[in-house]
Formats: structure tokens, sequence, C-alpha cells
């Protein structure tokens, strides 16, 4: 039958007879078998759409980040998944690992944080009430190479009489705490894993280190949102300083993860106005405070300041360093403070990324910063996760309404939280890639030590 609106319209005007000698004209009261065949089977697929559970039907899809309307289609065996190499072999060194897509797996997530205790209580989402678990189903997939299944038992072994330790924001936490738990589902004696100073992991600030005591690991974690130094304003400040940024200077726990094996950083979500300039923080450089400055070009000298920290202070030859990109938030209708929510997401972003503007612009001040370092030695021994295009399209794994805590309940509708994320969930992406990137770094050390 005609699409066109005016043929219908003069269809529905003319009598019923006429109507069915036009219709007869078209022949569709005198299929062929084929034809009621081929209906047939269309009308039950479709039925089957509204029966099938998600689970299922997400198991064939795809969603990636690089194309920007649409699924990629169905998994196949075939010439491109088997053109793929092994990341960690002698011909995976040129992968990408992160440009590639979120696919559905049902072997994970790799652990429940019901069995690790060291979950912080606000990161348990489904223990907290969040009624579905899709979230946790998803696994990375490099578009050209595969990445190693984690193995916590190699990692342990990896690290034996080591240091690992993360640095940054609260968002590092987040990471810190799923390496925890992946590391901890090979030690069957969790007893022998312990805060070296007592303290409890659930909202505790400053510095946390946990003791792997079998493999004599310490796994730890030191609070610094910005990196650089947080101190008091001047003597002679204006009155509307409380606090001022250092931007020349490390923060003042530097001098503790300076000489760790591994070392993890991050930053970003503190560098806007509301953590800053807003709440009564400025900047300073040395002793000059500079009122006017905007916060994008105080971010820059702070990371210009870690990476001359790195290259002057660690010995690159002992310590492999990482640095995470940015995680998106996904905040919609507002922010934090005005009602901003994501409580109804629960399948990653189909099409192209909706996070917020400044997003982008940390991210591409962080790699213009890095770029004009490029050619220098320690640049180059230096390992960027670079996670930001791939989570910025997790607007399903936040911790929303479920964060207080099985006791309260879901959080009111204004009060929600889309930074932080749920574990298990996406922070265990980042992670997989830490450990494929560590023992990548850890082969060719056998045979390049870097440079200092």
């Amino acid at each position: 039958m005609s699409n066109n609106p005016s043929q219908q319209h003069h269809l529905n005007s003319i009598p019923n007879t006429e109507k069915l000698n036009k219709i007869k004209l078209f022949r569709l009261f005198e299929p062929s078998l084929g034809t009621i065949t081929f209906s047939f089977l269309t009308v039950c697929f479709i039925c089957s759409l509204f029966y099938l559970d998600y689970r299922d039907l997400a198991k064939g899809f795809l969603f990636s980040p690089t194309k920007s309307d649409k699924f990629v289609g169905f998994e196949f065996d075939g010439s491109i998944e088997s053109s793929k190499v092994e990341f960690l072999s002698e011909n995976g060194g040129g992968c990408d690992v992160f440009d590639g897509d979120w696919v559905w797996d049902e072997s994970y997530p790799l652990y429940e944080s019901r069995n690790c205790r060291f979950v912080d209580e606000g990161f348990r989402c489904f223990e907290n009430g969040r009624p579905d678990l899709f979230y946790t189903k998803w696994r990375w997939q490099p578009r050209d190479c595969y990445l190693p299944r984690f193995d916590a038992k190699i990692m342990l072994e990896k690290l034996q009489n080591k240091r690992l330790v993360f640095v940054g924001d609260s968002i590092g936490r987040n990471q810190w705490e799923s390496l925890l738990c992946l590391l901890s589902s090979a030690v069957p004696n969790k007893e022998a894993i312990y805060e070296v100073n007592g303290s409890p992991i659930t909202k505790h600030k400053g510095f946390l280190v946990f003791m792997f005591k079998d493999y004599n690991l310490t796994v730890e974690y030191y609070r610094a949102p910005f990196l650089v130094l947080q101190s008091r304003p001047p003597a002679d400040a204006p009155a509307n300083i409380k606090t001022t940024l250092k931007l020349g200077e490390m923060d003042w726990s530097s001098s503790k993860w300076r000489d760790a094996d591994v070392l993890i950083f991050n930053t970003g979500h503190w560098w806007n106005n509301e953590k800053t300039i807003k709440g009564g923080c400025y900047f300073q450089e040395g002793s000059e405070l500079k009122l006017e400055m905007k916060v994008e070009i105080a971010y820059k000298k702070s990371l210009e300041t870690v990476l001359d920290w790195i290259h002057r202070e660690v010995n690159m030859s002992k310590t492999q360093v990482f640095f995470r990109t940015y995680a998106p938030v996904h905040f919609r209708g507002g922010d934090w403070s005005t009602g901003g929510s994501c409580h109804m997401e629960t399948l990653p972003e189909l099409g192209s990324s909706l996070v917020p503007p400044d997003t982008w612009l940390r991210y591409n001040t962080f790699l213009d910063v890095i770029s004009a370092q490029s050619n220098k030695s320690y640049i180059k021994a230096l390992d960027i996760l670079n996670v930001t295009n791939m989570t910025s399209r997790r607007k399903d794994g936040h911790l929303s309404l479920y964060y207080q805590g099985p006791k309260l309940g879901p959080a009111s509708l204004f009060r929600q939280d889309c930074s932080h994320w749920c574990l298990p969930g996406v922070p265990d992406t980042w992670n997989e890639l830490l450990y494929a990137h560590f023992l990548k770094r850890e082969s060719a050390r056998a045979y390049n030590p870097p440079p200092r």
C-alpha cells in the first residue's frame, strides 16, 4: 500500500467495494506460500523482541565509542575477528587498546561486591538497592587485539615485595578499591590482607595502605585531588581567600610515594570553579597570588609541575608510572548540586557521547601538556591510561541514587552521584588495562631498561 498521504486520503474516501477491487489489483489477498511464510516469520520475530530478556539480546551487540549513531552489529566469527592479535604478543605492540567497543560478556563481573570487604559502602550499588546488574556485564574489547584476562595470581606474583600506589582524587580511590577486590580474589585467607594502621576503609580520608602479607605487597591510596600542594594563603591575602594551590609544588605526601614500584596518578575532577575559586581556593606561583588566573590555565601549570617532578624525583628504571586520564561525569539536567540525574541509565551510550564540554577541555589540556614534551625520554617511559573516550560511553555505571548504604536506601532524586562508579563496574576495566600495560612493560624491562 502506498505511503503517499494524498493517495492514502483518496483510498479512504472511496466506497468499500471499490477499495476492495483496488486492493485486489495488488494481489494482497492472493499470496504465494513463500509470502505467507515470510510474513509469518516476520511477525514472530517482531513479537519475540517484546519477550526477549535484555540480557539475551545484548549478548549479540557491540556498543562502539567510535561509531556515532548506531549499533556496530552482531559479533560473527570471521576475518575481522581472526585478524586480531594478542596484546601481549610480539605483534601486539602497535595495538591501541583504548580504541574499541563495549561488549556483553556473561562471564563478568570478575568479582562480586558482597564477597569483597574492601569496597567502600558508598560504591556497593547493588547492595544499596540498585535493581539491575547490567552495568557489571560489559567487557572492553579493543578493535585490533585481545586483552589478557585479568589474572590476580599472576599480578600478585609480579608485585611480590613491592609497593603499588594510587595518587589522586576519589575517582582514583574508586579504581584503587577495584584493584583491591581483583587482587584479593586470589588470596584464600582474607585475614592476610589488612590496613597497616588499622584504619577503616569507609569514610576515611588521607591515605590508606593495605598489606597483602603472603606477598609482602602494599597497595596504597593517597588523597591528593589536585596533585599539587593546597595550603593556607599568605598572611596578607584578602579575606575571601581561604586556601591556595601552589602550582609549582607537589602535594605534601609526595615524599611518601616517590619510591613506589608502581605509581598511578589521576586528577581533573576538582579542577573546576566550584571546587576552586567559588570555594575560596585561589592559585599561587611562588609567593605571588594569581587572582585573575583561570582554572584551565592553573590546571595546565599543575600538570607541568607533576611531569617535571616525575622527571626529577622518580627513578624510572625502578618505578613504572601510569597516568589515568579524566573519567567523565554523566549528569543530565543539572549537576550534583542542582538536581542532575543519571538514575534512569541502564545501558552504555549507543551514539555520540553527551558528556559536558569541559570534559574534553580537561582531556585536551592533558594531551597538549604530554605532546609538548613527547620527545623527552621520561615521557616515553610514562604509561598513559587513556580512558576518557571509552568511559564517556558508560553513563549507566554511576552510583546515581545508590550510595547511602542499605540501611538508608536510595538517595533523593535531587542528590544523585553521577561522578563516582559502582563496584564492580567501569573501574575494573581501567584495572584490566593497567594489568595489560603492566605485564607489557614488565616484559620489555627485561630487554630494554627505561632511561633515568
